[in-house]
């Protein structure tokens, strides 16, 4: 609030007396001292100096991105927060060369694949992966194959919603995103089924129609229709930031994320876990296909007095089943959510205040760990504060069940007290009977009775936790939890000489 009070004073923060230029990547490097910082988002140049102690990560931390393209260092620590609303006052000006590539359109009408629609052709530096599509019917069916070119595609990259005569099909291929977008030329019922060959590459999503009658197109474009563009470019892009007083002395920031499509989901069922903690199972939509991949979050939003409230939250299991198998059915219509109920909070009690049958918004996945990072390991380390414990549910569950070089996995679970604890009993039972599992509890406010580990976050917990078994294994060490704790775990990671591949830190939370 202070940051906002001082950009709201009318002080010039640019140094530029209001006025916005040009900058070129030369003039760029040549602001890249504390009291000179010039750092350049998304082809918008900013002078930070101003923010250098407002700043929660540090002023060491936007010093990384001194008089230079910050994008992906800004993408890979906070991409949700809108730094264009909060930083508007110390805008200097546009980059003279844009550092991103800029889709070119060709604006000739034509008719492909049975969609009228003007063409877009990314220039893209992958040109030759660029999916193309294809439609074809039966009497009572309608297939929309999609060739993405790629080996090693499963059904957590096709995400499908039909509503309302609208369908939308977006493929997330490696960073880049191919979404077909029409509004269909006859009724369908809301039964989709998608199919994915793994080593081809080709998706298949199956349409079943309302009538049998000849289909003589597939529909009219919609917006983004058989674009195919960087992940960055369609998702992940906050679009305002929202700051609003509501009665009860809150002040609240909504942060919308641009890009992100969201469905209606309903309340199915909510479950206690802890005094303080909740597992909720929501339902998608009937004509929806989405799987969420291990590791990465949604965005659940509601409207709350008038506000509309963005909240990120990484999906779990129902359980920990014993026989460690998640459902992967292909049709498996149940995202289950576990959320910490803050009773001085704004969006968690309202939350909470959802009646069975009430709906409530979800987006699209969002995230950057890939499965491909469990693959060949011989010893994983969780370390958790929390609810930051949800990541590593369905990591957790994946790796004891497919990674077969595994020896080891353990858990270092940190929380205030005993009654805190997520899953306490699920977790011991899972130790008893997995023998390559391991679970150790950390309080920070045990009582007298307790005799495990106590303390918070640090060097001699982690060094003692994180040994290899032999000299060369092959490690990942995953962490989560508040934003103080997963910035500080990594850095004492760092300290103890494992490589940033063999550290993986979740920031959304």
């Amino acid at each position: 609030m202070d940051w906002i009070r001082l950009t709201k004073s009318g002080k010039d923060l640019t140094g530029l007396k209001g006025r916005l230029i040009e900058v070129t990547e030369e003039e760029l490097k040549k602001h890249n001292k504390k009291d000179d910082c010039w750092v350049c988002i998304r082809g918008l140049v900013y002078n930070v100096s101003p923010y250098m102690e407002y700043h929660p990560g540090g002023e060491d931390e936007l010093m990384r991105a001194a008089g230079s393209d910050g994008t992906d260092l800004f993408d890979q620590v906070h991409r949700w927060v809108n730094y264009e609303s909060m930083l508007k006052e110390c805008l200097v000006g546009r980059m003279a060369v844009k550092p991103v590539v800029v889709a070119k359109e060709n604006h000739e009408k034509k008719l492909l694949n049975g969609i009228l629609f003007k063409s877009q052709v990314p220039d893209l530096p992958a040109k030759e992966i660029s999916p193309s599509y294809d439609w074809f019917q039966t009497e009572s069916l309608v297939t929309i194959v999609i060739y993405t070119k790629q080996k090693d595609m499963d059904s957590e990259s096709v995400i499908v919603d039909y509503q309302d005569g609208c369908f939308r099909a977006e493929i997330v291929i490696k960073d880049y995103s191919y979404l077909l977008h029409t509004e269909l030329s006859h009724e369908i019922q809301e039964d989709i089924t998608v199919h994915v060959a793994e080593k081809t590459g080709k998706v298949e999503i199956v349409l079943k129609k309302k009538d049998n009658v000849s289909w003589k197109y597939l529909g009219h474009p919609l917006e983004n229709h058989n674009s195919f563009t960087t992940h960055r470019e369609t998702v992940g892009k906050p679009l305002k930031t929202t700051w609003t007083s509501i009665p009860g002395n809150y002040i609240y920031v909504s942060l919308e994320v641009e890009g992100l499509y969201y469905r209606k989901c309903q309340l199915i069922s909510k479950v206690d876990v802890t005094h303080d903690t909740k597992l909720y199972c929501l339902m998608l939509p009937p004509g929806t296909h989405l799987q969420v991949p291990i590791g990465h979050h949604v965005y659940l939003k509601q409207t709350v007095t008038g506000t509309e409230i963005v909240k990120p939250y990484t999906p779990v299991l129902e359980t920990l089943h014993s026989n460690l198998k998640e459902s992967l059915h292909p049709n498996n219509k149940y995202i289950y959510i576990m959320i910490k109920i803050y009773h001085t909070g704004l969006f968690t009690p309202y939350f909470n205040c959802l009646q069975i049958g009430d709906c409530v918004s979800l987006s699209n996945p969002e995230g950057t760990f890939k499965k491909s990072q469990l693959q060949e390991l011989e010893e994983l380390f969780l370390v958790a504060a929390g609810t930051g414990f949800t990541p590593m549910i369905k990591i957790l569950n994946y790796a004891l069940t497919n990674i077969t070089n595994l020896r080891k996995v353990k858990l270092m679970f940190f929380n205030k007290t005993e009654g805190d604890i997520l899953w306490r009993n699920q977790l011991e039972q899972l130790a008893d009977k997995e023998r390559r599992f391991e679970v150790e509890f950390v309080l920070s406010e045990p009582t007298c009775e307790w005799t495990g580990k106590q303390g918070r976050i640090s060097l001699p917990l982690l060094s003692e936790f994180v040994k290899r078994s032999l000299e060369d294994s092959r490690v990942l060490i995953c962490i989560c939890g508040p934003a103080l704790f997963t910035e500080q775990g990594i850095r004492l990671l760092k300290d103890l000489n494992f490589s940033q591949e063999e550290v993986h830190g979740f920031t959304a939370y």
